[in-house]
């Protein structure tokens, strides 16, 4: 189907983003300024301005509604270069049947995209894992993750079991070149029912092989993980083990104390989560690609643009804060 078919009007898209956008760089202006201003003052960041991505879950109405031919040309325009997936399907009314992984890697080779990384359900690497190697050598992309907590018990046991199947999966992965990663949430970095001075998140990394099991720090959930269970410096992570942390989810959040996690979700560059201070106490070892997620985007405003407004204003941002 072209694109001149869809419902979606891409001219009214574009007006509808440049009015939005500078209303977030009003409102936004002050913190990417010190952002900018702390990173020049030590150097390169070492999340790279050029390789700035998103994960697909934040625009997962529009990847469904309009299919990823006009998805991802509309994400290159914008200037993201890196596409983590959640998923590889779209509405099969876009083609009449579903799209096919080859098809989606066209795509991607058509707009001068590469696919980084997808998360997939810690299910399908137990049932299915060497199918989703395939994939990810079809699409072309260096890393397969999963966004699920090692282990559903929050045990000392339960997470060096996790760490020893996590171990085999990983091994696998490097077999075929490829890096297996785990995503977290807050519920990490909490402490073990049965210890309760041991982190579980420590325990995870500990027991972990650094040589093929890989970690997507998300950083807002990061600093949730901070806030509910105090103790720790999610910087000092990365810190530690840099070449561990291939992918950071740059999600931003906003202070709210009625809120149990301590912060609402918001768009990148209207929070207030530090990221200059995090980009300079990372340290400059490794470099960490950057990915944009925002779980709220879809749904939250005026559609169109809706999510992929969301997707523009905040690439707007993380460019200023890594320029």
């Amino acid at each position: 189907m072209s694109h001149s078919s869809k419902s979606f009007d891409r001219r009214d898209f574009l007006r509808a983003t440049a009015g939005t956008t500078v209303a977030l760089a009003a409102a936004s202006v002050t913190g990417v300024a010190a952002a900018t201003s702390a990173a020049a003052a030590t150097g390169a960041p070492s999340i790279p301005k050029d390789r700035i991505g998103i994960q697909l879950y934040s625009i997962r109405d529009k990847v469904s509604a309009l299919g990823f031919a006009v998805v991802l040309t509309e994400l290159a325009r914008i200037g993201y270069r890196e596409i983590e997936f959640a998923g590889y399907t779209q509405n099969t009314s876009v083609l009449g049947r579903q799209i096919t992984l080859p098809e989606i890697r066209r795509i991607l080779d058509d707009n001068g995209l590469r696919a980084v990384g997808s998360h997939v359900g810690i299910g399908n690497l137990r049932s299915n894992l060497q199918g989703e190697l395939d994939a990810a050598e079809i699409l072309g992309m260096p890393h397969v993750g999963t966004a699920n907590a090692p282990s559903n018990s929050n045990t000392v046991a339960g997470y060096l079991a996790a760490a020893e199947e996590f171990n085999a999966w990983g091994a696998a992965a490097t077999a075929r070149g490829l890096k297996l990663y785990q995503h977290n949430h807050a519920g990490e970095f909490a402490f073990a029912t049965d210890q309760p001075s041991v982190r579980l998140y420590d325990v995870f990394l500990k027991n972990t092989d650094p040589r093929h099991v890989y970690l997507e720090l998300d950083i807002y959930w990061a600093y949730v993980g901070q806030y509910r269970y105090p103790g720790f410096d999610p910087a000092a992570y990365v810190r530690n083990q840099p070449y561990r942390y291939p992918l950071f989810h740059m999600k931003d959040g906003d202070t709210n104390p009625s809120n149990a996690n301590g912060y609402d979700i918001v768009e990148f560059g209207a929070g207030d989560l530090p990221y200059e201070r995090f980009i300079r106490d990372i340290g400059p070892r490794a470099a960490h690609v950057g990915i944009w997620e925002q779980d709220t985007a879809p749904g939250t405003l005026p559609d169109p643009p809706g999510s992929l407004g969301a997707a523009q204003r905040s690439y707007t941002a993380l460019k200023g804060l890594l320029g």
